[in-house]
């Protein structure tokens, strides 16, 4: 764990020393779980968007994409059990006098269990080598089924707890596992306490008359709000979706692990409307396209795996998370859920309005079950950033950092470098540049020597480099250089346009989808 702590703080690192992430308000000491995305970070996270929006609304006849206000009226928080139910569970340590989320210091206490079984596995792995039977011996291994008959008891006791909303047994599960704060070490904790996470302000010219307003905890709720106007604008036919990309403010106590846990971060929502009966048809059908898309970046299947809930939200019948690997383990990056016509039932009866839907099909109105499909734009960030960087020691001692991004992700897609700044070479370096800036983000390079240049752009993704010599004044080919394999090859300048486009496309994501 100490070894991956380490990589992760050179990551966090990296993200600032190349332009990706930076500390929100770093010259007045930062402002605790906000940052900003830098020149590299801001193409990173817009390619990542695009790749969504793409694979949502181009790939899907029936779902069309909007974008709601984050001021909305309050009484939809009410509505949608914001007002009285979005809240998370606290405790302190006395000794520390640090908080953490009672949920969470649970849940890592059974990530802890997982490890004790890989950890026996990885023992008798190295005592019978090329013998070992792997899956037999998780069977039938007794202190393997007695870790997993331990997990098994707290995952149940731990479920009652949070469907139960039974505080006191929260920090009694915390008590009996002797959980220690991480920073104290001591087990001399407060009592569980509920807090809210929406910020709240006020909207109108006077305080007098000033209506209390919430920046929007979620997405989702401008999706429904909307769903009338889209459909009837639209002429949609269930089933259909709605699709929105948007900020969203959670006003979170634990906030740690760099940008995974923020107060202001950005979602990618997608709600789908279904017939009654057919929602868990959908939901399968959504829980699959989904981990196909991530899969599809290529960046390793073994670093997805779903993740049933066992405390389900008060509106949903079904709910799975796609976790990914990340250095501190395995963690939520998306969710997908049956959310039942629980969102358009209580607006329908907050409001007053009818907002059923009228089915010629079936020749009847009836309010519709919906899909969800939310991802964390910060998290898919922080996934795709952690698994690919990568140090490398080369022949001759030399090392070199490289992000292996995805090339339809990269926020550079080709840098254009003359060999030396002198015979004309930078005025044809330019000359590529000019050409290939309509399609690609281009970078022009001329400082340091040609292997410090190719450093810089392996640091920051560039899935390739072109580099400008005086046999390019005499045949017009160039050396383009593949960041992964670092193998050169001789092209013609004529052939750079296809070459890189076939590799950088967004569309080559989107046919893996088809």
């Amino acid at each position: 764990m100490a070894q991956q702590d380490d990589v992760f703080k050179k990551i966090v690192s990296h993200a600032k020393e190349y332009g990706f992430v930076f500390p929100s308000s770093e010259i007045y000491d930062g402002l605790s779980a906000v940052y900003d995305y830098g020149q590299n970070g801001v193409e990173l996270k817009n390619n990542i968007k695009r790749y969504w929006w793409d694979a949502m609304t181009l790939l899907h006849e029936n779902i069309v994409g909007i974008d709601s206000a984050i001021f909305m009226h309050p009484t939809i928080w009410k509505a949608s059990g914001h007002v009285d139910a979005f809240n998370d569970p606290l405790i302190d340590n006395r000794d520390s006098k640090k908080r953490y989320r009672a949920d969470v210091l649970i849940e890592e206490d059974l990530a802890k269990l997982d490890d004790k079984v890989e950890k026996e596995v990885a023992k008798a792995r190295k005592r019978f080598g090329e013998t070992f039977d792997e899956a037999l011996f998780r069977e039938t291994n007794p202190r393997i089924a007695q870790i997993l008959a331990e997990k098994t008891e707290l995952t149940e006791r731990f479920a009652k707890a949070m469907n139960d909303n039974n505080l006191e047994e929260l920090r009694q599960i915390i008590i009996d596992r002797e959980i220690v704060c991480p920073i104290s070490g001591t087990r001399n904790w407060t009592e569980v306490r509920q807090f809210n996470l929406m910020f709240k302000t006020e909207m109108g010219s006077t305080a007098d008359g000033a209506m209390g307003v919430y920046l929007r905890p979620e997405t989702a709720q401008g999706i429904f709000v909307n769903f009338l106007n889209v459909q009837k604008t639209g002429r949609m036919r269930i089933p259909f979706g709605i699709a929105q990309i948007g900020k969203a403010f959670r006003n979170e106590i634990v906030a740690r692990q760099f940008i995974f846990r923020m107060r202001e971060f950005e979602q990618m929502e997608m709600q789908f409307f279904v017939r009654p009966g057919e929602e868990l048809t959908w939901f399968q059908t959504w829980k699959e396209f989904r981990l196909k898309w991530h899969k599809a970046l290529g960046l390793g299947d073994e670093k997805y795996r779903y993740h049933d809930h066992e405390k389900l939200a008060h509106y949903a019948n079904a709910a799975t998370d796609i976790e990914f690997q990340m250095p501190f383990g395995f963690k939520e990056v998306e969710g997908i859920h049956s959310r039942t016509n629980f969102d358009l039932s209580q607006h329908e009866k907050f409001s007053g309005k009818n907002i059923k839907y009228f089915d010629p099909e079936l020749n009847e109105s009836y309010t519709p079950y919906v899909i969800e499909t939310s991802i964390g734009v910060d998290r898919m960030f922080l996934s795709v950033l952690c698994s690919s960087y990568e140090e490398q020691q080369l022949e001759g001692g030399e090392k070199r950092v490289v992000l292996h991004l995805p090339a339809p992700l990269a926020p550079v897609k080709c840098a254009v470098m003359p060999l030396v700044k002198k015979d004309g070479l930078p005025e044809k370096a330019r000359e590529i540049v000019n050409e290939l800036k309509f399609d690609f983000s281009t970078h022009y390079d001329e400082k340091d020597s040609i292997g410090k240049r190719y450093r810089r752009q392996d640091a920051i993704g560039t899935p390739f480099c072109i580099t400008v010599d005086h046999q390019t004044l005499e045949d017009n080919t160039v050396t383009l250089r593949h960041r992964d394999s670092m193998e050169q090859s001789r092209v013609n300048i004529d052939d750079l346009h296809k070459l890189i486009h076939d590799s950088v496309s967004i569309n080559s994501l989107l046919r893996k989808l088809k």
